[in-house]
């Protein structure tokens, strides 16, 4: 799908798309194309800029993981944003679906992650360690399969990896996830977690903004129940 049908939500201050896994949010040791490239190319035809196209990252998703992010076009924008994201006046929710049946319904887990960068991995640990720092989800379990379950995640924290190894250490590993425990990968190279939906205020004009997207129907998506 090309980026312009990508696209949820443009104007003057940001931009806000709809990740496809296997895409970068930020460059990397590969070198391989970014989102931030595909966009800064269509805004330059789009607009028929001559130089340089600016466009700040806000916050990121692990290359296999997709689903909603958000861009902004001025450095002012940026700086709102950013101030935003940290003090938490946003609301993200992701999709995951583990592999076993969940045993509750919802729930908090709280961990303490440590993250070796060399492996590019973190580690969930069930009691305070060195180095470590608390992470704490909440999730819903929203639709169980034969030996999957579909979960709604909201975070509280935000570690590197946090969902993908809180799950894990719990013994309900994301599917396709073989980093972190998944009996086998999808066919698309994917891991089965989604940003479904984030709730931002507009860094000019203040107003509320709501994106919210569904899963590539592709593997188990295909089972999904949609409201």
């Amino acid at each position: 799908m090309d980026i312009e049908n990508r696209i949820l939500f443009e104007d003057n201050h940001l931009v806000v798309v709809n990740k496809k896994s296997g895409e970068l949010s930020q460059g990397d040791k590969t070198n391989d194309i970014t989102l931030p490239d595909l966009i800064k190319s269509y805004l330059k035809k789009k607009y028929k800029k001559p130089g340089n196209v600016y466009l700040g990252i806000i916050h990121r998703l692990d290359r296999p993981t997709s689903g909603i992010m958000v861009f902004a076009k001025t450095s002012k924008a940026l700086s709102r944003l950013n101030h935003q994201f940290k003090l938490r006046n946003t609301k993200k929710l992701y999709w995951a679906i583990v592999e076993k049946l969940f045993p509750e319904k919802e729930g908090t887990l709280i961990h303490w992650m440590t993250r070796n960068s060399k492996k590019n991995k973190s580690k969930a640990h069930n009691k305070e360690v060195q180095n470590s720092k608390k992470a704490i989800l909440h999730f819903k379990c929203i639709q169980y399969f034969d030996k999957y379950t579909l979960l709604e995640i909201s975070l509280e924290t935000g570690r590197h990896h946090q969902i993908r190894s809180q799950l894990s250490s719990s013994g309900y590993p994301i599917q396709g996830d073989l980093k972190y425990g998944a009996a086998r990968s999808n066919k698309n190279g994917s891991i089965s977690l989604i940003s479904k939906m984030i709730e931002i205020n507009h860094p000019i004009k203040n107003n509320r903004l709501q994106f919210s997207v569904n899963p590539e129907k592709v593997g188990i998506w295909r089972s999904v129940l949609y409201d």
